[in-house]
């Protein structure tokens, strides 16, 4: 049975125009209520559970190495990773792409109970359920033995699919704006696979992943001394050429895939010609003064016209529901119009953070292939106030900085932030339990302190860094409060904190327009990503928590109408593991077949 409108308020009803008008009404539409659940099938369908990994039959598959944790090119330490221009910058080669994959996209471990075994991969996923698609345009480039063209990565083969084959000239034309060395990542979303099992609210979720696979992929690159800035100047049409997914004739009856975003990412210092050479960076500096944030139109749509490979995998015979408010949404918020902005590339580039405040004498690699969603608190594990407020630093983005002089994820974030965290306060030493704000731009404090209750404390607490605009708005045990809004579930209160991100909502959709309706989710999984890591740096474990009581939450600061809207909620603490489920190592399956 194939059921349309499911949501009462579309049946019969009129939708709004305006698309800002449209974004808030799906937003509306799907919050959680204390006596109703934003709207899902109510069950699970076993039978049509989506398949987690998309291929495209037919498509040449190169495989990736598959490199040991110590094998070049090795990883560096957990800390560096944030200092910029100390990682020495790694060329592009089959064993530096598979190193980015890996800890981008790639699986990090099975787990199995009984006969049941599913995947855990490096981008975090509600429900484990993945919806976000990875891609690379890739030119000619000497010590990488492909051809020119896009590819899809295959997280189970750990390989590259070929999609298209491109001209070397045209794509060398593409990326000639761009440092030199540069390649395109691109991301898609198959909505169904969240739908499956979320309904009407799975829109907020695929973007949630969307920012931590961001996340993911730039953390990635700094492991590697690459850079990488999100090309939010391209319209969604163009991604959706340069990506094919609008392509029906490749897409037949299998589950499509909405564009998302494009990424560009180049090694430091690396200069095209007719070898790969390294140079200094004042010279690629005078060659190079900025970066674009937008693509040729015209370049791309002549490289659409290339043969492309591959038939896309069904994920699902049947298709019992479906959600017509998630496509209303995607319609409505996609980026009709691109723009021709650039972002300047520094010089010296510096670390702005005084950070590391302490040394966890982890490396990098060690971390990312490490985290897990914690499913579970121990309910009496604390953490150190400076764990805390290190954590509290690296969300910081220092919007008062030029972008690429942000301290990294942020750099490749083209935006200053509109995500500020309420967060609960349990067990942190030396901290008075109780509800607390972080304000991500210090130039923001009285629009948030506006939105709230003027009668909140706003006090500035004992042994807060002075740079970090982090106040107590109310004293008390917020246990049961944080559990009771993040829909009943314990892991808000058994942690040693618990945080809910609001963001700057209407005056943003009006301003900029619904198109960056995502955008707030994607900024909330990518400061999403950084806690995850920082976490298990910090000896304790995180887990996104997508449901919650929207309004609820607004009500304990007093915030009304749509000035500022929770989007994501966070936990971190002691987790507790279960001891039932066996951890398998993540390419097992490959390397019994070598």
């Amino acid at each position: 049975m194939h059921t349309k409108n499911l949501n009462p308020n579309t049946a019969g009803g009129s939708t709004p125009i305006d698309p800002v008008d449209r974004v808030i009404r799906y937003h509306v539409q799907t919050k959680h209520h204390f006596n109703r659940y934003s709207r899902s099938l109510g069950y699970l369908d076993w039978a049509n559970q989506p398949d987690p990994f998309r291929r495209f039959e037919g498509a040449q598959l190169i495989s990736l190495p598959l490199l040991k944790p110590d094998e070049k090119p090795s990883s560096p330490a957990y800390e560096v990773i944030y200092e910029q221009g100390t990682v020495p910058s790694q060329p592009v080669s089959l064993k530096t792409l598979s190193r980015f994959f890996e800890f981008a996209l790639a699986l990090s471990a099975w787990k199995k109970a009984g006969e049941s075994e599913w995947a855990l991969r490096s981008n975090p996923s509600s429900g484990n359920l993945h919806p976000t698609e990875g891609y690379v345009v890739l030119p000619k480039i000497n010590e990488l033995d492909l051809m020119p063209g896009l590819y899809h990565y295959a997280p189970k083969e750990h390989g590259l699919e070929l999609r298209a084959k491109f001209p070397a000239e045209s794509v060398a034309l593409l990326l000639a704006p761009f440092p030199p060395g540069a390649f395109l990542f691109g991301m898609t979303s198959v909505h169904w696979r969240e739908a499956w099992k979320y309904g009407e609210r799975a829109f907020r979720y695929c973007n949630h992943d969307v920012g931590h696979a961001i996340g993911t992929a730039r953390i990635a690159a700094a492991t590697l001394g690459w850079n990488m800035v999100l090309l939010d100047g391209v319209d969604q049409d163009t991604v959706a050429m340069l990506l094919g997914t609008g392509r029906k004739e490749d897409f037949g009856e299998a589950e499509l895939e909405h564009p998302d975003c494009m990424a560009v990412i180049w090694p430091t210092g690396t200069v095209r010609g007719e070898a790969l050479g390294v140079r200094s960076c004042e010279d690629v500096r005078g060659e190079q003064g900025a970066v674009p944030l937008s693509l040729d139109r015209a370049i791309v749509k002549e490289l659409a016209g290339a043969t492309w490979h591959g038939k896309a995998n069904r994920l699902s015979q049947e298709h019992g529901v479906h959600w017509d408010i998630i496509d209303e949404a995607a319609e409505a918020s996609w980026k009709i119009a691109g723009d021709e902005r650039t972002v300047p590339l520094p010089f010296p580039r510096v670390t702005p953070h005084s950070l590391p405040l302490t040394s966890h004498e982890f490396l990098a690699g060690q971390i990312i292939r490490q985290r897990r969603s914690a499913v579970s608190f121990d309910g009496k594990t604390s953490i150190a106030a400076s764990s805390f407020f290190q954590m509290m630093q690296r969300v910081i983005p220092l919007a008062e900085y030029s972008q690429l002089e942000r301290p990294m994820p942020w750099d490749a974030w083209p935006y200053d932030p509109i995500i500020h965290l309420l967060i609960f306060v349990h067990r942190v030493d030396g901290l008075t339990s109780g509800l607390y704000c972080l304000v991500r731009d210090s130039r923001k404090v009285s629009f948030v302190q506006q939105a709230m209750n003027p009668e909140l404390i706003w006090s500035r607490a004992p042994g807060c860094p002075a740079d970090l605009p982090f106040y107590r708005l109310l004293e008390g045990d917020a246990r049961k409060l944080a559990v009771q809004v993040s829909c009943h579930q314990d892991i808000a209160g058994d942690s040693a904190f618990s945080f809910g991100m609001v963001a700057e909502f209407e005056g943003t959709l009006r301003e900029r327009g619904a198109w960056w309706y995502p955008r707030l989710f994607w900024e909330a999984g990518l400061l999403g990503q950084v806690m995850y890591l920082e976490a298990e740096a910090a000896g304790v474990r995180a887990t996104g928590i997508g449901c919650f009581f929207d309004d609820p939450v607004h009500e304990i600061v007093g915030v009304k109408n749509f000035a500022m809207q929770s989007v994501y909620h966070f936990t971190v603490g002691g987790p507790v593991e279960d001891q039932r489920l066996q951890v398998l190592p993540p390419y097992g399956h490959l390397r019994r077949e070598l």
